[in-house]
């Protein structure tokens, strides 16, 4: 039988075997790290979980603060105590993510019943194929107007979907010549189409 004054605490023991690991991780050595990380997930966890109650939320909280245990490894001395180092770390993490679910919180507002935009089926019927045919008409006219250039780029990049790369293979414009092209179409398009006469 042992005896409680003279057997070694498992925290400290646990605490002591996380900073020889943590030591050799700071060296390089890989498999240290992955011990480390694996073990320390639960305090992390409890620590999280303190404060937080959703599962999900718990698990990202401990993924930050894995990644910051990652970033800030170099800072460790060896010599200290492992647990407070990595608490502290937790603590932080987890204040942070509160912080952000509260400022989050109070911009969202919950709504039980979304509102209807359209009463009656008849509301959502419009005449599109006739103002899709009336708007084609406009911009078939509208590009005819156009310079050659202007009107390959068009016909290329917009109406054939090609790439500035396809188009410029196909038309023999260079691929800047294409981007100024299509930049002074598009302009000229818009100018004539919005200045159109109402029908």
């Amino acid at each position: 039988m042992t005896d409680p004054l003279t057997s070694p605490d498992p925290k400290l023991e646990q605490d002591r075997q996380w900073s020889e690991w943590m030591a050799l991780a700071q060296d390089g050595d890989t498999v240290a790290y992955q011990k480390l990380l694996g073990a320390v997930v639960p305090l992390v966890r409890a620590i999280v979980g303190k404060r937080i109650n959703d599962p999900d939320k718990i698990e990202d909280v401990v993924q930050e603060v894995l990644m910051s245990v990652h970033k800030n490894r170099h800072t460790y001395d060896p010599k200290l105590a492992f647990r407070p180092w990595i608490g502290t770390i937790a603590q932080r993490r987890t204040i942070d993510a509160l912080r952000k679910m509260y400022r989050q919180g109070a911009r969202e507002v919950l709504v039980d019943e979304y509102p209807e935009t359209f009463l009656s089926d008849e509301t959502n019927t419009l005449p599109e194929d006739d103002l899709v045919f009336a708007l084609g008409d406009d911009l078939n006219a509208a590009l005819d107007t156009l310079p050659a250039g202007q009107r390959t780029a068009v016909e290329l990049l917009k109406l054939r979907e090609m790439s500035l790369k396809e188009a410029s293979q196909a038309s023999g414009m260079s691929v800047a010549a294409l981007k100024v092209a299509m930049h002074r179409a598009l302009k000229s398009l818009r100018a004539k189409m919005v200045s159109r006469p109402e029908q």
